[in-house]
């Protein structure tokens, strides 16, 4: 039965361009002092303190042919794409500012004609723009040695689509040498065509599974490869968010993106690949996959798998193949992070249950990309488009895709996607802004933005429109990078004021053939991001609460998802043959979104966690993530999700743990929690013997053991969360804390909740040495019944500045 789901949804996050601009100047004058003698272009030298009027004939051509000569020269030394030139200077200087490599500019030196080449300011240079925003390099790797130490010793394991082990990502060389692994024992397997291990000191496991794929006649071997080799991209993306190594150049259509690093660049990657391009995978081989895993010694393993249906042997969410087999893995030591799913905004789609995981919710962070298409007539319309701009100070004509075919007969394709460029006529689109339709065929991957931009170059089009003229709810849209000038007007409104001007603009006879196009417009630059204190926020695809305890949806005494990483718009490696994204094929580099990514930001910073104390339980580290994570977001509110308003549109709502669990991480405090909520086997054990419905031989089948009641209620279990989902008059649950600090310390407990339910604690107070833990209880009354949950929070502060916080949920009910 296919119960692999890969989860992922087409997205991107970029980050800021890196690489140095240089100004260079060319011989010949400035407009300011050309007093004449090149071949028909009278002068334009004025006296001093004279202004030089710029709109006259003279002075246009003149900037205009220095303006061809500055392209010209960039043109003939560096291929298309390789540069990006930002001003032409006329005026004062002749020359131009130049984005370029160092060995670029040392061409450019050496060119006849050029004056003078200086590098001017530094571009700051930033990882993939995740670790910055979570305060990895100044607040977390610096402590545990910088980020050539960071993650040290740790072993991840990826239970996902394989790995491209040739990537600069999970490169050994040219880094500190590794040393010897003790606890790992993996196997390396070989390609199959070259014979090379697909192990370097970076990766230091990598084994396939897919018997049962195999089995169930899914498996190809020429697309899903019988070798851990990434045949998708997903395995690679999500290996190199949580352990990639540090300061990798994100190279892409000639622009650096920023540089890529892992959360962990120094933990080591081994790779069990159980995810296949067209199926998904089957839990067979999953399972295989995470037993395999844990035999071998992996410290973390990190998910982007769930069960994408019930399965039929069992009633209970916690006893699904995946999570019995996970608690195994936790029993091991092993620290689970599971992407909580990409079902949201819905309640109750969730597909990581249990309370031996870490649940992993995606959010948006701070980096946005935005970009404009401004017409002849004035207007600016908003739009996507991670692209370079149009010539800076000129407008473009543009023509509509249908307006400039060949031969009407082609219309078996549908040539407004812009995907086959032997349609068009090439002497009406060179040099114009094509304006193409952005179909549904783009929607299902059947049409791509990567395709519109191989059009658009084979035409020498001056750049594209994808326009969006009618849109099912909640379709996503999300930023691509392109090579050359373009955008995607995804607003239905503005897509109609493009449309409106074009057709009054253009003039047609009575056949309703162009007669003369006459609509311009120009496009922005989108490659630099926007800053929003508005983040993180809740992505909308992202899985929401209240967890089931069986699949008929009965909600469960148990908080999830239990944390929120960011999901939304990633950088990372990808491999060149990966098919699982149409605009990324090709590419050693993607921008996509979903849980998929989240999880393993989670896995990485759990790895940090486990290199500073590498004698804590999976539950100690979970919850010193847990506890230490934030509600409120860089503008200091309260964190919002995502959500649809009643027409459908995305709007922004009041984030509840059902959203984002505790919070978003915060790396740094994670390092210091104060306290933990620890929990073993037995602990997890009592949690599933307690939950009401579940069949103890069911259990016993699971886990071998039998029963044992001593924790009354599932809601006893000592997370580091609490709720209940039936709450009736009053109930008391206890959570046992542990100080695993180096000091004593002194912690006043406060709790609050909203009007419908009461809350009270005890002790008010209490004092632990360090390695001792204490017992305090919450008691919860139901106020009023509402049909709603009440949220709240248990806050426990130290006295030497530890903080400790845990949500509280719970449903009111009158029996």
């Amino acid at each position: 039965m296919d119960m692999g789901m890969i989860f992922f949804v087409v997205s991107a996050l970029l980050v800021t361009v890196a690489a140095d601009v240089y100004i260079v100047t060319i011989e010949g004058d400035p407009i300011i002092s050309y007093k004449g003698g090149e071949n028909g272009y009278e002068a334009t030298a004025v006296e001093s303190d004279e202004k030089i009027d710029t709109s006259s004939e003279l002075v246009t051509s003149y900037a205009r042919h220095l303006e061809r000569k500055h392209d010209m020269i960039l043109g003939m030394l560096f291929e298309e794409g390789s540069y990006k030139k930002l001003y032409s200077y006329k005026h004062l200087i002749n020359g131009f500012a130049v984005h370029v490599s160092p060995e670029q500019a040392e061409t450019l030196r050496r060119t006849p004609g050029v004056k003078s080449v200086n590098k001017d300011w530094k571009v700051r240079r930033l990882t993939t723009h995740t670790p910055e925003f979570l305060g990895l390099p100044t607040d977390v790797w610096p402590t545990g040695g910088g980020f050539e130490r960071a993650g040290e010793d740790i072993v991840i394991g990826f239970v996902d689509s394989g790995i491209y082990p040739h990537h600069p990502s999970f490169a050994s060389h040219h880094r500190l040498p590794y040393g010897p692994l003790h606890h790992y024992k993996g196997k390396c397997e070989e390609d199959p065509h070259t014979k090379k291990s697909f192990c370097n000191r970076k990766i230091v496991g990598a084994q396939h599974f897919a018997e049962a794929a195999k089995a169930a006649g899914a498996f190809n071997p020429n697309i899903d490869y019988a070798s851990p080799m990434d045949g998708d991209g997903h395995g690679s993306h999500t290996a190199a968010i949580a352990a990639g190594n540090n300061g990798i150049p994100l190279r892409m259509h000639g622009y650096e993106f920023g540089r890529a690093s892992g959360m962990a660049p120094r933990a080591r990657i081994a790779v069990y690949k159980a995810l296949y391009r067209l199926f998904g995978g089957f839990v067979a081989d999953v399972v295989a996959a995470i037993d395999q895993a844990v035999h071998d010694g992996v410290d973390i393993l990190s998910l982007s798998v769930g069960p994408n249906s019930p399965p039929t042997t069992t009633k209970t969410t916690f006893l699904n193949p995946f999570d019995a087999t996970l608690l195994g893995a936790v029993k091991a030591g092993v620290f689970v992070a599971q992407a909580a799913g990409n079902g949201g905004p819905f309640p109750k789609t969730l597909v990581s249950y249990s309370p031996w995981i870490t649940t992993v919710a995606a959010a948006i962070d701070d980096r946005r990309y935005k970009n404009h298409l401004t017409l002849g007539n004035g207007k600016m319309l908003a739009g996507l488009g991670l692209s370079p701009s149009t010539r800076p100070h000129r407008l473009y004509t543009l023509v509509s895709a249908n307006d400039v075919l060949l031969d009407s007969s082609v219309s078996k394709y549908n040539p407004s996607d812009c995907q086959r460029p032997e349609v068009f006529n090439k002497k009406l689109v060179e040099g114009k802004i094509l304006l193409c339709g952005y179909s549904f065929n783009f929607v299902v991957g059947t049409a791509s933005i990567k395709k519109v931009v191989a059009t658009v170059k084979h035409l020498g089009a001056a750049g594209f429109v994808l326009v969006v003229e009618n849109v099912s709810p909640g379709t996503k849209f999300d930023p691509v990078p392109s090579a050359v000038p373009g955008i995607l007007i995804t607003d239905v409104s503005k897509s109609m004021d493009l449309i409106d001007y074009y057709n009054v603009s253009t003039a047609r006879d009575w056949t309703g053939r162009v007669k003369s196009f006459k609509a311009e417009g120009s496009i922005g630059d989108g490659l630099a991001p926007v800053y929003h204190k508005s983040a993180p926020q809740v992505a909308l695809f992202s899985a929401r609460g209240p967890n089931t305890k069986d699949f008929s949806f009965q909600d469960a005494d148990l908080l999830k998802p239990d944390i929120l990483a960011p999901g939304y718009l990633i950088w990372a490696a990808w491999c060149p043959n990966g098919t699982d994204e149409p605009n990324y094929v090709g590419e050693g580099f993607a921008l996509i979104s979903g849980t998929s990514m989240a999880a393993p930001h989670i896995a990485g910073i759990a790895a940090l966690v486990k290199q500073k104390y590498p004698q804590w339980s999976p539950a100690a580290i979970k919850s010193a993530l847990m506890t230490t994570s934030t509600v409120i977001d860089r503008a200091g509110r309260l964190l919002q999700a995502q959500q649809y308003s009643d027409t459908e549109a995305v709007t922004l709502v009041k984030a509840t743990p059902f959203d984002y669990g505790s919070g978003h991480v915060n790396p740094h405090a994670a390092l210091d929690p104060g306290l933990v909520f620890d929990a073993g086997y037995e602990d997890y054990l009592g949690f599933l013997c307690t939950t009401p419905g579940i069949d103890s031989h069911e259990i016993r089948n699971y886990t071998n053991t039998p029963c044992n009641y001593d924790m009354k209620h599932p809601s006893n279990f000592n997370a580091a969360s609490i709720a209940i989902s039936h709450l009736v008059g009053t109930q008391t649950v206890t959570r046992r804390v542990t100080n695993v600090a180096e000091v004593e310390e002194t912690y006043t407990i406060t709790a609050r909740m909203q009007p419908s339910t009461a809350i009270e604690v005890n002790p008010p107070a209490m004092t632990l040495r360090p390695g001792a833990s204490r017992i305090f209880s919450v008691t919860l009354t139901v106020r009023s019944v509402s049909g709603v949950y009440s949220f709240g929070e248990v806050k426990l502060k130290g006295s030497r500045g530890h903080k400790v916080r845990i949500p509280v949920v719970a449903l009111g009910h009158r029996h």
